[in-house]
């Protein structure tokens, strides 16, 4: 595989899951363009496991926080769901995490083969779009995690979980639950990276044997520390962008891209 080409998958994994823009399609279409053979599954679970470094080193603290509220929780004389912000967000992000858990489980083999094409993909950054246009500028963009209820963290799940169609983006879709629920723009930034360490580990965890098996381990380290390297800055760069700005240049980019892959898809 060489040095640049993982660099690049890490590049656009990195960027991807984080921004939204969606690193499943990136990947399809990075690959498709320049005409890479599929790069293989241990790969991908590196490039996966880059991210979730990114999100466990940005958000090291509030994870932590996170986990010891998770565990006060299971002991009777420390509960307190209602009351204790770190136990209460703790299990909307597991309540939140099952749709997407059972969506990949029940439709991994759709996901992988029919649903992984250009014209998939043409047509998920397009729709996306215009979602991320209309709800960034209608949704009301007040409420801070604390008012997140039992059924707002399910929906959230739910758009996670339509999330795993190759084009559509985990992160755009849950951002855009989130400010459609009535969530400021980095409020609902900061839950969807939340949201995304269960799944993104969940998913790692099961495939991770494929790692032990691969004979070319340099490109999957590469793409390892790539993905970790542009993951941690786009987490960052989202993070300061929204507080001041909209969700409308990712809408743009989003319609370009379709627009760039259709064109090449009818000339090829």
């Amino acid at each position: 595989m060489g040095i640049i080409q993982p660099i690049i998958l890490g590049l656009v994994q990195g960027l991807g899951e984080f921004l939204p823009i969606s690193s499943s399609g990136h990947l399809i279409v990075t690959s498709w363009l320049f005409q890479w053979q599929d790069q293989g599954l241990a790969f991908d679970v590196a490039l996966h496991w880059g991210t979730l470094v990114a999100v466990v080193i940005y958000f090291r603290h509030e994870i932590l926080a996170l986990a010891k509220g998770f565990l006060a929780s299971l002991i009777p004389s420390r509960q307190n769901i209602r009351g204790d912000l770190n136990q209460r967000l703790a299990w909307l992000i597991v309540l939140a995490s099952i749709p997407a858990a059972i969506a990949g489980k029940l439709f991994e083999e759709q996901v992988a083969t029919v649903l992984r094409s250009p014209v998939t993909v043409i047509i998920t950054l397009s729709v996306g779009a215009l979602i991320i246009f209309a709800v960034d500028r209608w949704g009301s963009k007040l409420k801070q995690l604390t008012e997140l209820t039992w059924k707002n963290a399910l929906m959230i799940g739910l758009a996670q979980a339509i999330s795993i169609i190759p084009g559509v983006s985990r992160s755009g879709a849950t951002i855009m639950a989130g400010l459609g629920l009535g969530l400021t723009r980095e409020q609902a930034a900061r839950f969807s990276f939340l949201l995304s360490a269960p799944i993104i580990l969940g998913a790692g965890l099961l495939e991770l044997p494929a790692i032990f098996d691969e004979p070319n381990l340099n490109s999957v380290l590469i793409g390892f520390f790539s993905a970790a390297i542009f993951g941690f800055i786009a987490i960052h760069f989202l993070l300061k962008y929204v507080a001041t700005r909209s969700f409308a240049i990712f809408a743009w980019y989003r319609l370009g891209l379709a627009t760039l892959v259709l064109i090449v898809y009818l000339w090829r």
